[in-house]
């Protein structure tokens, strides 16, 4: 059954012209073009995603930019984690400052796993630029690839007490791998505070994306239930990301029935409630996108 709404939490645009996007290149082909929200538009259609968060896609301005312009033009983006240097408090609070007026950015977003140092996100500069997203009520995506990363949300939760965290892709679990260990308990670690949650989303291994099954994604879909409960999870398409894992239709069928011995409340919590909650996405924002793609039909 499809809940009676739907919000993809995590969803990108990128134009090549207006950031650098240093981790694409030849070494991804299939992602090194540029991806335009008209291109993804009637996918989301298809499925019945009436509502979109877009996530930056580069340690750059321009991207940031980018998504604002993009919003500005389709009334299905609600919200915006933008990119701002967390290593530089004081540039983070100026561009935070020039971006206040606008409702739709909710989060920031800093590419940590591209950083050689996997300890990054603790040093004190950084610690201080979360400070100030803490104070300023917005959210932090944490991009987790590596079980370092998984770690340091426990470190973050006790420095940063009021700080809502997000652990995208559920930390990049270990999908078709023998050994499920230490994701299996240090997410479970993570989930301990209650202001963290995780997106369902990118799950597929990194290495052969299009080689997932639901059935190699449900243990950890499971694992996820169990330790965060359907109201700190929240479901995320990673297009264009996805687009090498079967596309998004693919993606989100196997996603739907992934969740599907799940009651038709808590699915609701994981398709819109848990977004909406997390990221205190504008009821208003919101009416116009459901409208919008009403329309659409």
């Amino acid at each position: 059954m499809t809940p009676q709404m739907i919000i993809d939490s995590h969803q990108h645009v990128w134009d090549l012209t207006r950031s650098p996007y240093p981790w694409l290149g030849p070494d991804v082909p299939e992602y090194n073009r540029t991806f335009t929200f008209d291109e993804v538009q009637p996918q989301l259609q298809a499925q019945g995603v009436d509502a979109t968060v877009l996530v930056q896609s580069d340690d750059h301005d321009g991207d940031t930019d980018l998504m604002i312009e993009v919003a500005e033009r389709h009334p299905e983006v609600v919200g915006i984690v933008v990119y701002v240097p967390l290593d530089q408090p004081d540039l983070a609070a100026e561009r935070l400052e020039s971006l206040r007026g606008d409702d739709r950015v909710v989060g920031v977003r800093n590419l940590i796993h591209n950083i050689p140092d996997p300890d990054w996100i603790l040093r004190p500069d950084v610690a201080e630029g979360l400070g100030l997203l803490e104070r300023l009520g917005l959210t932090y995506d944490h991009v987790s690839v590596l079980p370092r990363h998984l770690e340091h949300v426990a470190t973050l939760s006790e420095r940063h007490p009021d700080l809502r965290i997000v652990i995208d892709h559920l930390s990049k679990p270990p999908i078709g791998e023998a050994e499920r260990e230490p994701w299996w308990s240090l997410i479970e670690r993570a989930a301990e505070n209650p202001k963290v949650f995780g997106k369902v989303s990118g799950l597929y291994p990194g290495a052969a994306p299009d080689g997932w099954t639901v059935a190699g994604i449900q243990p950890f879909v499971d694992r996820a239930v169990e330790v965060f409960g359907p109201s700190r999870l929240m479901y995320g398409g990673d297009w264009p990301i996805s687009t090498a894992a079967g596309g998004y239709e693919r993606v989100f069928a196997g996603l739907r029935d992934a969740l599907a011995g799940l009651s038709s409340d808590e699915r609701e919590e994981i398709f819109a409630g848990s977004a909406r909650r997390f990221y205190g996405l504008d009821e208003q924002r919101l009416a116009a996108a459901v409208a919008a793609a009403q329309e659409a039909l």
